[in-house]
């Protein structure tokens, strides 16, 4: 007789109600989203729900970050101006297409309105991706492939501040050649002065 431990069982229910977050996002918006309706899909009680996750906001960032965690590191070629444009091609192919794309738009408008989500997808998401960029963009300051006196912070400013408008204000497609343009308009700043 095969036993399941309550670890095992916690677990599996973690994941059914995950799972149903996310599809009843995907089916219906993040708006129509309810604990309720999350409880009854994953079989489970609201109750056991509300004892891990404080607000529908905090169990939808959870659920999506859950979902096969986005492979957005850094390459170092040494050719700084193709690592950010391979990175960030790939970042525009997760956030362009479903399911990631609408429903990590839907967590960023939860965000404005829920502290406790912004400061969880900034410590969980945005912060760790701007920190891989700015670390990049420091390897190649150290080499000498940017200007020694280019604010890095303000780097990753201008690279992540037209997608996200994008993304989120114009909802124009966000494409390979747009990622291009903004690249060129930064480096044109960025390249060393000599």
């Amino acid at each position: 007789m095969v036993t399941i431990s309550r670890h095992d069982r916690a677990a599996a229910r973690t994941k059914a109600i995950m799972q149903a977050t996310l599809a009843l996002a995907q089916e219906a918006g993040y708006a129509k989203l309810s604990i309720e309706a999350v409880a009854a899909r994953a079989g489970t009680g609201k109750h056991t729900i509300y004892r891990r996750w404080t607000s529908k906001g905090l169990l939808f960032l959870d659920s999506l970050l859950s979902l096969n965690e986005p492979a957005l590191d850094y390459p170092d070629t040494g050719d700084v101006r193709a690592d950010l444009r391979r990175q960030i091609h790939a970042a525009v192919d997760l956030l362009a297409n479903p399911p990631w794309g609408p429903l990590y738009q839907a967590l960023v408008g939860e965000a404005q309105h829920d502290p406790a989500v912004a400061a969880g997808l900034n410590e969980r998401f945005i912060r760790p991706q701007a920190d891989k960029t700015i670390a990049r963009l420091k390897a190649a300051q150290d080499r000498g492939e940017v200007s020694s006196d280019f604010d890095l912070d303000l780097a990753m400013a201008i690279l992540s501040g037209p997608l996200y408008f994008q993304l989120l204000i114009t909802q124009e497609p966000m494409t390979h050649d747009y990622v291009d343009r903004v690249l060129q308009a930064l480096f044109a700043g960025m390249s060393p002065r000599h």
